[in-house]
């Protein structure tokens, strides 16, 4: 009777574990999801300091990694990229955590302004404080550019990658599906061919 007692406690202890660990990944994202503006990209460094550096719940490596296998998916970013971290951490029941973390402050939000939008649309108090978050926003979308640059090694050597893509994007036009194939192609090749000849 002993040990069944040792062995329930035990049980209710790990159920007790993984309830606060899903706790904490819903309340961490929707702190992310209501202070964001800008959309999801501008999520990226908030998320970096509370899932990379604050709770160490995935390396510096495996976000890049997450980072880029969102941006490759069909869908919003912001969705994607909180999904993919949730799985990481704890599968199933870590994605629907930090999905419904990152975007029920947007639905919220997004519903009261619908409710009351035809009241202040035309509010100029509430017209500068957009135009005030503007520049502020795409701050917080350059700002994780350059870490990651420095994370993931663009050197002389290589910053014509990012540059002949982004060029690619927005003078010819081509679809970004289509630069993130080229360089996951170009970067098997190398791996596979080139780099073991080095």
């Amino acid at each position: 009777m002993h040990a069944n007692g040792l062995k329930k406690r035990q049980i209710i202890k790990i159920d007790n574990t993984k309830t606060r660990m899903y706790i904490n990944l819903f309340k961490t994202f929707f702190k992310i999801g209501i202070v964001t503006f800008g959309g999801g990209y501008a999520m990226i460094p908030m998320i970096e300091e509370d899932v990379v550096r604050r709770n160490k719940w995935v390396s510096k490596d495996e976000f890049i990694d997450l980072l880029a296998i969102a941006q490759t998916c069909p869908g919003v970013f912001a969705i994607n990229i909180s999904t993919f971290i949730g799985y990481k951490i704890k599968k199933i029941p870590g994605a629907i955590c930090t999905a419904l973390g990152a975007t029920l402050p947007s639905f919220i939000i997004i519903l009261l302004i619908a409710m009351f939008f035809h009241q202040f649309q035309n509010n100029s108090v509430v017209a500068a404080m957009f135009a005030g978050i503007r520049p502020a926003v795409v701050a917080l979308i350059a700002a994780p550019t350059f870490t990651l640059a420095k994370d993931t090694h663009i050197n002389l050597a290589n910053c014509w990658i990012p540059i002949a893509g982004a060029l690619a994007i927005w003078l010819l036009g081509v679809n970004p599906i289509w630069v993130i194939v080229a360089a996951a192609f170009g970067g098997y090749i190398y791996g596979k061919y080139i780099k073991p000849t080095e």
